[in-house]
């Protein structure tokens, strides 16, 4: 039966169940939560500030400015301990998105408490078949990190899932219609 978007058993909605449970009560169980995405393009051109102008007349540029073109803006965010990591860029395809994520994400899991304890002894929110809904086809790393970001064709490529099973990191991606739940967005609004 199709439950919708109420965390029920639709492929959404499941999606929408396992994000929130991951905020609620990953890191409680040692497991960190971080969320990923891209914003942007923003328009690299002086931004108003406070000044004072004659009512009519408005800050001009002058006829020699060149616009600058449009950045983009990588975040990582924390949402147990409000941190922010950021990398302004010019675009984001995955030849400069994944180097970045993965250079980041070995960062924050090298300062995270190495895990000796065996998969069946962990709590089940620490085990890797209560996130994927069945067993794991081959032995992965302990599962130490979740990584909250959008469905995007890049973000399922392969390699890079490949590389984030490898180091311990779950990716659960947001469903369609669904990038509420990355919270990484609600930061970048604030950041820009």
């Amino acid at each position: 039966q199709d439950r919708g978007s109420d965390g029920g058993r639709s492929p959404d909605g499941r999606k929408k169940g396992l994000i929130e449970q991951a905020y609620r009560w990953a890191e409680a169980v040692g497991v960190a939560v971080w969320c990923q995405d891209e914003a942007g393009p923003y328009q690299a051109i002086p931004q108003p500030g406070a000044s004072w102008r004659p009512e009519g007349h408005p800050a001009r540029q002058p006829h020699e400015y060149i616009r600058g073109g449009t950045a983009k803006l990588l975040t990582l965010f924390h949402p147990a301990t409000g941190t922010v990591r950021a990398q302004g860029i010019t675009n984001a395809p995955n030849t400069i998105l994944h180097p970045w994520l993965q250079k980041e994400l070995a960062q924050i899991l090298a300062t995270l408490p190495e895990l000796t304890t065996p998969e069946a002894d962990r709590p089940a929110l620490a085990r890797w078949v209560t996130w994927l809904g069945h067993e794991p086809s081959e032995p992965l790393a302990p599962l130490r990190l979740i990584l909250v970001w959008d469905n995007l064709a890049g973000h399922l490529t392969p390699t890079m899932v490949h590389w984030l099973f490898k180091h311990g990191v779950l990716p659960l991606y947001t469903p369609l219609a669904g990038s509420w739940l990355n919270m990484a967005e609600s930061v970048q609004r604030i950041l820009v």
